[in-house]
């Protein structure tokens, strides 16, 4: 029967399988195990039908999930050195920066993109957790930088959108330098008497929490995302006290007073338009004006 085994059933396989079938068809949640079928997990932009759990988003589905018919205009950001303290951990710096690039295709943690959302001009910067878990180096401040200038230059409204874990350590105190520039910026587009939305995602931890990221005009966040400074475990142990359940998620800080809404993915588009036709006055006052 060998020659079944290895002859036969091998070409026999080769003439069924179909190259046109991917391998990811399907997702598991990862909060909730429900498999779901890759394009309806991708309609749903990322979120679960079943518990509705909001996974990662990258930045460009995010765009076109919130600019008007998913078209926007995609903003450069000028390079800078990567390594300038020579730092080096279990391996170089440079090293993590070339493998995380080659794995995940991204330059950095941040994009930044110009649009309409309800017929009004937006820029939005947006964290991408899958380089380096969102940490901010000075790239990412550029990035936000950046996305200030352009909000004034365009009279547009400015949306940020972190996840993260905080600051890079790899980038020591010129990381930390971009919790005043990231400041200074919004206080940038508030002076030009534009408005300035938060988008919680999670996680957003460390210094872009203790920055840019909680002085939105208005704070928005997304259902289940953890939002906070210091992690849970540091906070009982200096507190020496259990912390409830749900500490730190978005629906724990809405209740207490530090966002304003929790609104999911579906209904952001439309809830943000609301927002701008409020802070921006009617389209037909612009027209007008």
């Amino acid at each position: 029967m060998n020659w079944i085994t290895n002859s036969v059933l091998p070409k026999i396989k080769a003439w069924v399988k179909s190259d046109d079938v991917p391998d990811n068809l399907w997702v598991k949640c990862s909060a909730c195990s429900q498999m779901i079928f890759h394009r309806e997990y991708e309609q749903a932009h990322n979120c679960c039908a079943t518990c509705g759990h909001h996974a990662i988003l990258p930045p460009e589905a995010r765009f076109s999930m919130l600019f008007d018919s998913a078209k926007f205009e995609k903003i450069a950001l000028s390079p800078v050195e990567d390594d300038p303290l020579k730092f080096r951990d279990s391996k170089k710096y440079t090293d993590r920066l070339r493998d995380t690039r080659n794995k995940t295709g991204l330059n950095d943690a941040i994009a930044v993109s110009a649009g309409e959302i309800n017929g009004y001009p937006v820029v939005i910067a947006a964290f991408d957790f899958r380089f380096m878990g969102g940490s901010m180096g000075r790239m990412v401040g550029n990035g936000i930088v950046r996305a200030a200038q352009e909000a004034v230059n365009r009279k547009a409204a400015l949306i940020t959108v972190p996840s993260t874990g905080g600051a890079r350590m790899q980038e020591g105190v010129l990381s930390l330098m971009q919790l005043p520039r990231t400041i200074a910026a919004v206080e940038m587009v508030r002076d030009a008497g534009l408005p300035y939305f938060v988008l919680l995602a999670h996680p957003t931890t460390g210094g872009v929490t203790a920055s840019f990221a909680m002085l939105g005009d208005i704070q928005i966040a997304e259902p289940g995302a953890i939002i906070g400074f210091a992690g849970r475990r540091v906070i009982e142990e200096t507190v020496r006290e259990n912390l409830p359940d749900d500490f730190q998620t978005a629906e724990y800080l809405m209740d207490h007073g530090m966002v304003d809404a929790v609104v999911p993915r579906a209904e952001q588009p439309v809830y943000i338009g609301r927002l701008l036709d409020f802070m921006m006055g009617s389209k037909d006052s612009r027209k007008h004006a």
